[in-house]
């Protein structure tokens, strides 16, 4: 859900996701390659987001991921108030804390 968040203002490749993830979360969650890469596969093969192969800033190849409308109306759907809950995705972007608590609340 969080990186469904991140990727709703704009395209990203995986490092930017990783790190716009840190800075949204005052560097409280750090995203490792062995977490975020498997999830955007699932997310690829689910249809919630597409990818492309483009140049990054740094004049590199890297693959950018972009939501599609399928992964819109699943974010939507996550975070409309008629789920009867507070999505995790929602809590953490109130509070460092809260993103330690969704952790362990949730298990």
């Amino acid at each position: 859900m969080l990186v469904l968040r991140v990727l709703a203002t704009a395209p990203l490749h995986g490092y930017g996701i990783a790190q716009r993830l840190k800075l949204v979360s005052s560097d409280v969650l750090a995203v490792g390659e062995s977490s975020l890469y498997p999830a955007l596969q699932r997310l690829l093969l689910n249809g919630d987001v597409e990818a492309e192969w483009a140049l990054s800033d740094r004049n590199r190849r890297a693959r950018y991921y972009t939501l599609t409308r399928a992964g819109r109306k699943r974010l939507a759907t996550e975070q409309s108030p008629t789920t009867g809950c507070t999505p995790p995705s929602e809590r953490c972007s109130r509070t460092p804390e809260a993103i330690c608590n969704v952790y362990f609340d949730d298990w």
